[in-house]
């Protein structure tokens, strides 16, 4: 599989797409990234990594991040985890107050914004300190020892993040977080802020695609069931509301975040990143969902 060539042909295929979406302007630290930028980058299990365009420049992962604080929580907590989150596709976007008050107080899922909140709190109750372990495992995960939180991404998260308060105080107030809400926001902002290359989330997802064990350290991160349990949420919750569609589309395990990046994995094959920052409405990359796309309809390899 010449997965250069097909890489290669993306910036040319994906011209018409630039454009027609929008930055996340929101969060005004990630509405000043350039929206024209591309990169994508694809990991084999065994063999090389492949690269094109802005793989290599370090963007703001968001949402990606609950992969590894997922993973973190799973590790410690168990099956217990699931008693205060759902692991059910939300229908509804991903920061939704409406869904929350009606599923009272448990998160559909970890994915969502509500969610990834509890596996915060659940991530203070087990660790002294929660934000040097998640950025030491994704050091350890992508072989970059430098790769550290956006100060000025976590602070302008901590300003805007009103619907972030409320969705915190809602699951406060119905007894679903333990820790002082400040502690618990304080973590999100901060996990949202990591900021990878297309190359480092690569590589610190390629174990997804291997049963758990990392080529890179050559040991298992995680169990095969765990590993079951990571990519099949992330194939019915991993692209907000837009899944079923993503599915059909492009037919992977995929998480994404609202600073454009999409982490996908094919099983027993490759991991791939790609970042576009304009979104589409669904706060998904509207040229890295189209590049995913084709990737696999141009390869033929899906998980269907």
């Amino acid at each position: 599989m010449d997965f250069d060539k097909t890489l290669q042909e993306l910036p040319a295929y994906l011209r018409e797409f630039f454009g027609k979406g929008t930055v996340a302007s929101y969060i005004p630290a990630l509405a000043r990234v350039p929206a024209q930028k591309f990169g994508m980058a694809l990991c084999r299990v065994a063999g090389p990594c492949h690269r094109v365009g802005d793989s290599e420049e370090r963007f703001s992962i968001q949402s990606i991040s609950k992969l590894f604080t997922l993973s973190l929580a799973m590790g410690r907590c168990g099956e217990e985890l699931w008693r205060r989150v759902g692991r059910e596709p939300s229908g509804n976007r991903f920061n939704s107050l409406v869904q929350l008050e009606y599923e009272r107080g448990i998160p559909r899922n970890p994915f969502i914004n509500a969610g990834a909140i509890v596996i915060c709190d659940i991530l203070l109750d087990h660790l002294p300190n929660p934000k040097e372990t998640l950025r030491d495992y994704l050091r350890l995960l992508s072989g970059s020892f430098d790769i550290d939180f956006d100060q000025e991404v976590a602070r302008s998260e901590a300003e805007t993040g009103f619907i972030n308060y409320a969705l915190a105080n809602f699951l406060k107030g119905n007894g679903n977080l333990h820790n002082a809400v400040e502690a618990v926001l304080d973590l999100y902002f901060h996990q949202c802020s990591l900021a990878l290359s297309c190359s480092e989330l690569a590589r610190a997802t390629v174990h997804l695609a291997n049963a758990g064990v990392s080529p890179l350290l050559g040991e298992a991160l995680l169990t095969g069931p765990q590993v079951k349990r990571l990519n099949s949420l992330m194939l019915t919750s991993g692209t907000y509301d837009a899944v079923g569609e993503f599915a059909y589309r492009v037919g992977l395990p995929a998480k994404s975040g609202v600073g454009g990046g999409i982490a996908a994995v094919l099983p027993g094959d490759y991991s791939v990143v790609v970042w576009s920052p304009e979104l589409d409405p669904s706060g998904n990359s509207l040229a890295g969902g189209a590049a995913l796309e084709y990737l696999t309809t141009v390869t033929g390899k899906s998980i269907f």
